[in-house]
This record gives C-alpha cells, structure tokens and sequence, in this order.
C-alpha cells in the first residue's frame, strides 16, 4: 500500500491542475467577453458616424439652401433692372466682371454643397450600414469558430486529466505490488536462515535415535520454503504485469501532456490571432473606403472652389480704372464723342467768318495779342504748379487705398488659448481705432486733392480759351506762317501715304510717331489719353489727313496710343480671325516656346497676305517697344493684356476670364517671337517695321536682304559729311546704355560723355565716344541746347 505522504502529493498534484485548467476557462470566458465588447465598440462608432454624416449632411444642404437664397436675391435684383442693354454693356468693366464671378461663386458653392450633402446621405452613410451588418454577421461567426476551438481545447484538457489519472492508479498499483514482492524475498530469507540453524543445532545427535525426528522436520521446512517461493512467483508475476501497465501509464500521459501543451501553445499564440482576423475581417477596408470617398469629396468640393477662386482672383487682378474708363468711353462713344463744332451764324446776310485784322483794328488786335501771350505764360506756369501738387496728393491718395493690409493669415493661426485668437484678431488692420486715422487721413487728403484739381481744372479751362483766342488772333496776324508750312508737309505725307495700301494709314503714323518720340514714355499703352484729343486725331485720319506728319511733338503720347488701339479694337473682323481661334489656343498650351511659336505660324500662313504683312508691322514694333520695358514698364506680357482685347475677341459661349488670359498668352508669344512666326520680306513681299520708325518696302532683288541701320543712314551721312575744321563738335549726355547692333553703332552708358559731329539723319549723329567715331541714336541722349542751332 502506498505511503500517506505519496497520497498527499498526489493529492496536491490533482489540485494543482485544477487550478490551472480552471484559470484557463476562466480566461476563454474573458476573450469572449473582450471580442463581445469589441464588437459592441464597433457597431457604437459605426452608428455615430453615421449619425455624424446624417447631421453634417443636414448643415451642408441648409447651407447651400442659404448660399442659393443670398445668389438668387442679388441676381434677381440684377435681372430687375429694366435697361437690360445697360446691363450687358456694364458687364464688360472689371468690378462688374468681380461682382458676377463673385454670385457664380456663390451659386457653384451652394451646387458643391449640394452634391456633397447628397455624397453624405446617398452614399458613405449607407457604407457604414453595410460595414455595420457585415461585421456583426463576421464577428458572429467568428464566436461560432471560437467557441468550438475552446471546446476541442477543454477536450485536451479533460483527456490529459484522464490519461494522468490511469497513470497515477498504474503506478500506484506498481509500487504496491513491488512492496509486496519485497516482503515475499523477506520472508523467504527469513525462512532459510531458520533451516540452516536447526541443521546446525541438530548435527552431535546419533543418527539412529533422531533420525525419524530430522525426516519430519525437514518434511516440514520443505513445505514451508515451496509455499514462500509459489508466494513469491505470484508476487513477481503481479508486480511485473503492474509495472508494465505503469510504463505504459505513463508514456500515454507523456504523450498526452506534449500534444496538450501544443494545443494550448497554438490556440493562444494562432488561433486567437486568427480569430480575431476573422472578427476584423474587411472592417478596415471597408471603413478605409467609406472614409476615403468622404476625403474624396472634400477635396474636389475644396478644388472646385478654388477654381472659382481663382477665376475671381484672376478677375481682382485685372481691375483696372484706366482700362475701365476707356471702355465706358467707347460703349458709349455717341455721349462721350464731342459735339460738331459750332458754325458761324451769319446775320442779315453778314457772310465775313473771318477776322478782320485791317486798320483800324488791326493795332487793336496786335496789342490783345501780346497781352494773351503775356497771361497765357502766367496762367500755364501757375496751373503747372498747381498740376504739381495735385499728382502729388493723387500719389499720396493711391499709396493710401492700395496698401497691402488684406493679408488675414495671422488671423487663423489658431493656438489652444482663446485669448490668443483673441488678441492676433485685435492688432489687425480692421481695429477701430486704425480704421477710423486711416479714414481721417483718407477724407484729409481726398479733399485738399479735389480743391486742387478744382483749381486745375479751372486753370486749364481758362488757359484753353484764352489760347484759342491767342491762335486765331495769331494766325489771323500772320504769325501761322510756320503752321501753314507744317500743313502743308503734313498734306505731302498724306499724299504719300495714300499710295501705300499694304499698311493702313493710321497704323503707320502711330507707329512711327511713338517708334521716334515714345519708346520711354511709361504706361504707354496702358494709360490712356485725352478722349478729346483721340477723337480729333481719329476724324483728322478718316478725313484722310495725317495729323501726325513731321518731326513735331506737340501732341499726347497716350492718345496717340489710345487711337491704335481704338483703330484695331474698331475694326469689323479682327485681326486675329474668329475662325482660327481654336487653332491658336491649341498653341497655346505647348510647353516649349520655339514649338509654340512654330505652330503659331503654321495657323497664320493660311491668313491673306496683306493681313499677314499688317500683323508682321505691327509686331515687329511691339517688339521694339518691349526692349524698352525698364523705363516705359511695358514688358510683353503688359502690351499683350492692352492689345489682346483689340486683336482677338473671345468667341460666344467661351468663359471670357480664362480664355482672354490664353489669349493675352498668345499675344505674348507672338511679341517674343514673332522673328519666328511671320514670314520674312524674303518669303512676303511688303513694307516692314524699321527702328527708325519709317516703313520699307521690300521687294525682289538679287539679295533681298534687309537694310540695317548703318545702310539707311549711309546716304544722309554721305551728303551731310563735312570736315571737322567746318563745325563745332557739339557735347552730349547719353539719357540711357545703348549697345551698338552693327560695326558703325557707338556703344555707351548711361551718363557718358560724347561729341556730336552733325546730323546723320532725323534719328542719328555722327560722333565719337572713346576716341572711337560712329553713328549715335538720337533718342538715347541729350544735347546741349545752347549749342544746337
């Protein structure tokens, strides 16, 4: 029998692992209850985010409601208006253009909104819907799975028990049978030490006496000694099958306990890791997706409305008063054009509309005359000072209202303090006490400006009566004589002019009159000029006169400009041909500029001739004109937007902001290169753009190479030569640096000093820089008027 300790550790061994299989159920139970709660926590999430959605779907399309409500109440107060020809002629002006991008701002945001309400509800609430029954019907699948993987775990358990309980019972029943095996080998050692004894004892007596007494003993002993050796067969045999029953015990709960513990290892490290990959299964990407097309929502909803930004900020750039004012002018050209001039009305048969300047008023005359001049030279110095001032109140008004102050970044720099938010939004630009020294300031100057001009205008309304005066008293006096011969060059021009067809009249002597006198003057182009003085030079070119005949420069710069433009922008069919217009946006869009450039002139080559040499003329001279950007801030980009309007119009039904910026593109490319994009006289006969300013007719010829600048001087230079002993060398200022383009041009900076020989021709000297002689540009220096005769 087995000992009470080794009952006692079996004991203790048997509650050991009770312990054990029952903390093991205890912590299947757990993961059940953990995946149970995960599944909770996610059917809750999923259900908030569709409650969120369902909620911002609901702000979302009652903010575009309200977005349509505030478009549709200015737009119908806009469809109101009862002149609806005032309101298309309105809408070409640039704050016009920013109001209307600024309603279909509105109107495309409240339709994004819209749309991304209907995403909202239609289409990423019913995603999480789907996410939700998808996996609650994994998860309980999964727990279907798990379950049964605890239960085939429980099994192992339960047979490990079995298999360690036989194995306890065998061994136990071998170590009892070996304790009896033990005590059968006692008592037969026990046995045969009392034989050997009693034989011992027994050998002095006689053989005949004790003989019958030893046969009975030992009779006796042999007996006994059998019956131990039979017990102690028995007992070997019972404690050899035990043994070998325990031996087997024990190799199956071996066995057993390796493949439990297997099992135990792969369910906590596989199957649970599994398990939850089933509860998880699709979850991510699904959610992954629906999340993904609310993002994709946003941005576009974000792209769309910086495209309309865009388009407004496009818009906000292009306000322009000067622009603006001449296109008011010009739509409305029959209010602003002057009126005819009064005529003489001759009373009772008085047909003398001239006046008389014989004695004896004539003395009368001459004396008003000089008392004319006398206050015209007054009057102009002092409203020329008070022109003075006015632009420089004018400058200090525009600094004013252009400042930058409309950069509100810092006021979304958002910290965790409030009071942070609080004070960036109070040192702002928009703080009261700012706004209200800036208006003070503002209204200051504003009416000082305006007593000002007030005060010019006065001035310059008198002095342009009492000139008027002064010039008919003049020319009546005699005194015109000069003006009567300028009258009548200007005729011989316009006979000239009138046999060449290729290059209409009024391009020609615009162009030439700004290529002499207005390759500096800054804004040309973009500042406009005097509407009075653009109407007289634009009758005085459809009477078929050249005003602008001769070397003189007593006109505006500006409306010289103002009337080629107005010529291009009047034209019937524009330069640039309707027809054509979606073959010169495909240019437009080619990266490299010598490949846009080529196809470019492959869309015009297919323009008539005359057309081309027109565009060619003209080009040619902007070109010229774009190299003096430094002082006249006309680079190409800047001619393109004043010119772009004149000479190509945006077809209907095209958005007029984005395409008039591919245009103004075009227009620039063409300036750049227009080397590259107009034929050469070589390939097309007619006149041609020269630097000087004239036109020159290019026709067959052994060479047909153009004529440089050095060739066209070559024959005045010839007749204007003298020696140096017959003239004074005259001194000169170079006004800006000038690089020479061919061997006889004279290179310099600005500020040089140079000697002048004489007159080469109207637009060059003959003269010397640094001991080199040469041909000096005549616009490019300033010479000492006291020594010029």
């Amino acid at each position: 029998m087995t000992s009470p300790a080794k009952f006692k550790k079996d004991k203790e061994i048997i509650a050991e692992y009770d312990t054990q299989v029952k903390e093991i159920r205890a912590q299947l139970t757990e993961q059940m209850k953990c995946l149970d709660q995960q599944c909770e926590l996610r059917v809750q999430l999923l259900q908030d985010l569709q409650d969120f959605f369902r909620k911002k779907a609901e702000i979302e399309m009652d903010y575009s409601r309200n977005l349509e409500k505030l478009a549709e109440r200015f737009l119908a107060k806009t469809r109101s208006t009862k002149d609806q020809q005032f309101k298309k002629d309105q809408n070409v002006l640039s704050p016009v253009n920013c109001w209307n991008l600024l309603l279909n701002q509105v109107k495309r945001e409240s339709r994004d909104h819209t749309t991304l309400s209907d995403i909202y509800l239609n289409n990423i609430i019913p995603r999480f819907v789907q996410v939700s029954e998808d996996s609650g019907r994994l998860f309980k699948k999964s727990k279907e799975v798990g379950q049964q993987l605890q239960d085939d775990l429980m099994k192992v358990l339960n047979e490990l028990y079995s298999v360690m309980k036989t194995y306890h019972m065998y061994n136990a029943d071998s170590i009892s049978a070996q304790s009896k095996l033990k005590e059968a080998e006692k008592q037969e050692e026990k046995q045969f030490g009392k034989s050997v004894k009693q034989e011992d004892r027994q050998t002095p007596r006689s053989p005949d006496s004790s003989s019958n007494v030893r046969i009975e003993e030992k009779h006796v002993r042999r007996s006994s000694v059998k019956k131990i050796e039979k017990m102690k067969e028995k007992r070997q045999a019972k404690y050899t099958e035990n043994k070998l029953k325990a031996i087997k015990a024990r190799n199956e709960y071996l066995l057993a306990l390796e493949a439990t513990n297997a099992s135990v290892f792969k369910y906590y490290i596989h199957d649970l890791s599994d398990l939850i990959d089933c509860c998880d299964l699709g979850y991510h990407a699904s959610l992954n997706r629906a999340l993904r097309t609310f993002l994709s929502a946003e941005l576009n909803l974000e792209q769309s409305k910086h495209e309309g930004l865009d388009a407004i900020e496009n818009a906000v750039e292009n306000l322009d008063a000067t622009s603006d004012k001449q296109r008011l002018m010009e739509m409305y050209n029959n209010v602003f054009c002057p009126p005819m001039k009064f005529e003489f009305q001759p009373h009772m048969g008085d047909m003398a509309s001239q006046l008389c300047a014989q004695q004896p008023v004539q003395s009368e005359l001459v004396q008003r005359c000089q008392q004319l001049q006398s206050r015209l030279s007054t009057l102009k110095i002092e409203n020329e000072e008070v022109k003075k001032t006015m632009e420089a109140t004018l400058q200090t008004i525009q600094d004013i209202v252009t400042v930058e102050d409309f950069d509100v970044s810092d006021c979304f720099q958002y910290s965790n303090s409030m009071e942070s938010v609080k004070s960036t939004v109070s040192e702002t630009f928009m703080s009261k006490p700012s706004i209200a020294k800036r208006r003070a300031n503002q209204q200051e100057t504003e009416q000082f400006y305006f007593t000002k001009m007030k005060e010019y205008l006065e001035g310059r309304n008198l002095i342009t009566k009492l000139q008027a005066k002064h010039d008919l008293l003049q020319k009546t006096l005699g005194e015109s004589q000069r003006t009567d011969c300028s009258l009548a060059r200007r005729s011989s021009t316009v006979r000239k002019q009138d046999s060449s067809q290729a290059i209409p009249l009024v391009v020609e002597s615009c162009i030439r009159f700004i290529s002499r006198h207005g390759l500096q003057h800054e804004g040309i182009f973009r500042v406009s000029g005097s509407q009075v003085e653009v109407n007289d030079i634009k009758n005085a070119f459809e009477r078929g006169e050249d005003p602008l005949a001769g070397d003189q420069n007593d006109h505006d710069m500006d409306s010289i400009a103002g009337v080629l433009k107005l010529y291009f922008r009047g034209l019937e069919h524009p330069l640039f041909p309707k027809d054509i217009f979606h073959d010169l946006m495909a240019c437009v869009t080619m990266d490299n500029l010598q490949e846009r450039a080529l196809h470019i002139r492959k869309v015009l080559l297919v323009l008539p001739k005359t057309t081309l040499i027109i565009m060619r003329y003209l080009f040619a001279f902007l070109n010229h004109l774009s190299q003096f950007s430094e002082e006249n801030m006309m680079d190409p980009y800047n001619l393109a937007i004043c010119f772009g309007p004149s000479l190509m119009s945006v077809p209907e039904g095209h958005d007029q902001v984005s395409c008039q910026a591919h245009v103004n593109e075009l227009i620039k490319t063409t300036i750049i290169q227009h080397e590259n994009i107009f034929p050469t006289p070589r390939e097309l006969e007619g006149p041609v753009y020269s630097r000087g300013g004239s036109t020159e007719d290019y026709c067959d010829s052994p060479h047909g190479e153009t004529t440089s600048a050095e060739d066209s001087t070559q024959d005045v230079t010839t007749e204007h030569h003298t020696s140096d002993d017959e003239c004074e060398p005259i001194e000169a200022i170079a006004k800006f640096d000038y690089v020479g383009r061919t061997a006889r041009e004279l290179s310099f900076k600005k500020g040089a000093s140079l000697l002048l020989y004489q007159r080469a021709s109207d637009d060059w000297w003959e003269g010397r820089h640094n001991g080199i002689d040469g041909l000096i540009p005549h616009q490019y220096i300033v010479v000492q008027d006291t020594l010029i005769s």
